[in-house]
């Protein structure tokens, strides 16, 4: 009897990680056909639910007879948490909706969903789930997961407790490495503090606070004939009397120049030139045509070729106005440049830095991409669909990068990311969910053999902690999953890349002392605690999990 017992309560949970976890991130009226139960099927067993009895507690908060048998097994925790997601409004429309659905992206994500969510007759629930999804659109008032549900269309949605186990297990082991990893780090931070601190033997500073310089803000267009490609690039240029170090930020998927415009004006405010390029296929206006219908993709593989060109492009605009024109002569040291980006532009970066496409890491991995956790690997795959050869995508003009959440595991590997020669500053967040810091930061940090790397960990930081949002963006980020407190993670990007930029590309070696636990330390705020580290090994990591 505990043992079925026990099997009802692992149901529920289940049930309640895949409301949370499965549909809604997916993007997360005809009243005529819907489903009508929950089933829940482990192998021979089978308990269901009254898609009715979750309505009414969702809108009225009452448990009725069909809900009760089960409330028992979950805590007022739980259940306040399935209704918050049932009733979370999805902000897209039946178009965009269905665009994002028939990408090759959002057919992954449907295919590992139809394997878990299945018809009656335990068939995949691929075109089911994209039915609802579609349908419950079109009722943008009522846009909500418990729509969704009413709009699957089958008597019976049934929930293969078997791949919802393995799912459950592999999610469960990602969350005790990520837990275990971060754990380690901060345990290696504290023990960092040094007992003579070298920061009391000199003035301390608010790297987060606006530097001294005044700086102007210049837009050019660049158009490269070869890729038939023209985008715009933000200039910020420090009002100075020598030649200034040149710092460039590539931004995200989805995103655009403004979403960083924060930290361009900060590094200008310290005397760096800033550069902020707009890469066109990977853009906001990427992810507006396709959800306006004028784009089939969320991105074109060809985007991670492009991305690094761009700003090798960008570099050589730079080097020719630093010559001819006016405004920029005797203003850049093309001899000191330093690249960041974040996400997308986080594997951009390390690109620069000298780390090749790992074809044979792709092909190894990428077969076995429906049974992954990892949402980052969908865009990193996208890479076996590029020709099979060498692209000359690193720029010997960089001399250090930060990469902040970037996606580098399957694309780069150990292999690829262990032949970066100069300095690198990984950032991550413990509760990205779309770059898992595991296996997308902390273990590619042990990969890379550069003497000069730091890891700074945030805590509580999600994949949008450190962005803002763009006036352009077709879709707001919500709330809960940009994270609490992003000015405080914001503010830590920008004390930090300045003493590493100072350091390695400006080389004022005086900045060096802040990229200690020390420094760090003085910054380090709740809800983001904040951690920094210099060494980690791949034995140290497994110990831990041990």
């Amino acid at each position: 009897m505990t043992h079925l017992i026990d099997k009802k309560a692992v149901w529920l949970k289940l049930a309640l990680r895949i409301f949370s976890i499965g549909l809604l991130p997916t993007l997360t009226a005809y009243p005529a056909l819907g489903a009508e139960r929950i089933r829940f099927n482990y192998g021979l067993l089978e308990r269901s639910i009254p898609i009715s009895s979750l309505e009414t507690y969702t809108r009225t908060g009452k448990v009725d007879e069909g809900l009760a048998a089960y409330t028992q097994y979950v805590d007022k925790k739980q259940l306040a948490q399935l209704r918050k997601v049932l009733l979370t409004p999805i902000p897209l429309n039946q178009v965009e909706v269905s665009q994002f659905l028939y990408t090759p992206i959002g057919e992954q994500l449907l295919e590992k969903l139809g394997k878990v969510i299945q018809t009656e007759s335990n068939l995949s629930g691929f075109y089911a789930i994209r039915a609802a999804l579609i349908l419950s659109a079109a009722d943008q008032k009522d846009f909500t997961l418990l729509n969704v549900l009413r709009k699957f269309p089958a008597s019976a949605i049934s929930i293969n407790l078997d791949q919802s186990l393995a799912i459950a297990e592999s999610l469960q082991n990602l969350v005790n490495q990520t837990q275990n990893a971060v754990a380690l780090i901060n345990q290696q931070s504290q023990q960092n503090v040094t007992t003579a601190s070298t920061l009391n033997t000199v003035p301390l500073m608010n790297l987060g606070q606006n530097g001294s310089f005044r700086f102007l803000k210049q837009t050019i267009t660049l158009n490269d004939l070869s890729r038939n490609r023209t985008f715009p690039a933000d200039i910020y240029l420090p009002i100075a009397q020598t030649p200034r170090p040149i710092i460039v930020i590539s931004h995200g998927l989805g995103s655009d120049r403004t979403s960083f415009a924060y930290l361009a004006e900060h590094l200008a405010s310290y005397g760096f030139v800033v550069a902020v390029p707009e890469h066109p296929g990977s853009n906001s206006k990427q992810l507006q045509a396709l959800l306006a219908g004028t784009a089939d993709t969320v991105t074109n593989p060809r985007e991670l070729i492009d991305r690094p060109l761009d700003i090798k492009l960008l570099l050589d605009e730079l080097t020719r106005l630093s010559q001819s024109n006016p405004t920029f002569k005797g203003r850049l040291n093309l001899e000191q440049v330093g690249v960041v980006g974040q996400s997308f532009g986080g594997y951009t970066a390390l690109a620069l830095a000298g780390a090749k496409i790992n074809f044979e890491q792709l092909k190894t991995d990428c077969p076995a991409l429906e049974n992954t956790l990892n949402v980052s690997l969908l865009l990193q795959c996208l890479a076996v669909n590029l020709p099979n050869t060498q692209y000359n995508l690193s720029d010997a003009r960089i001399k250090a990068a930060i990469a902040i959440n970037p996606v580098d595991s399957s694309i780069f590997g150990q292999a690829s990311l262990s032949q970066i020669k100069i300095p690198v500053m990984i950032v991550s967040g413990s509760s990205d969910t779309v770059a898992p810091a595991f296996p997308e930061q902390i273990r590619p940090f042990t990969w890379l053999t550069t003497p000069n790397k730091y890891l700074a960990l945030i805590n509580g930081g999600t994949h949008f902690s450190t962005t803002t949002e763009s006036s352009n963006a077709v879709v707001p980020v919500p709330r809960q999953v940009i994270g609490p407190s992003p000015a405080l993670a914001q503010r830590y990007v920008k004390a930090l890349s300045v003493p590493f930029f100072e350091t390695y590309v400006a080389e004022q070696s005086s900045y060096v002392a802040y990229l200690s636990t020390d420094y760090v330390n003085t910054i380090s705020q709740q809800p983001l605690p904040l951690s920094l580290i210099k060494s980690l090994t791949s034995e140290q990591l497994e110990q831990a999990f041990q």
